[in-house]
């Protein structure tokens, strides 16, 4: 899936998250409620990872760290969406960024 299509399925889901915030709450998440969202599952990839690497005493669950880093992903475009910044180029930019830093 290319990262364009993350974006717009991300959004997709987003929405159908602030219905269901809309019935519990009586109005959807803010921006920063997104971002303590996202940090809570960036915590909890960081947990599986120390399990997974034994240095956490809770058990490993391999398909909880991959769900959580999906979510993560999830997370990311949601608040890049909602501050105006293109994924795509972001993500690009970076890793172009960092590939010439690192030549020299």
């Amino acid at each position: 899936m290319e990262i364009k299509e993350v974006a717009q399925r991300s959004a997709k889901i987003r929405e159908q998250y602030h219905q269901l915030e809309m019935k519990q709450d009586g109005h959807p998440w803010t921006t920063e409620q997104d971002a303590l969202a996202f940090l809570t599952d960036a915590a909890l990839v960081g947990r599986q990872v120390m399990a997974h690497q034994g240095s956490w005493p809770d058990g490993h669950d391999q398909q909880l760290l991959a769900d959580k880093i999906g979510e993560s992903i999830w997370w990311l475009s949601v608040l890049a969406d909602a501050n105006e910044v293109d994924l795509d180029q972001a993500v690009t930019k970076f890793l172009n960024d960092k590939a010439s830093q690192l030549k020299g």
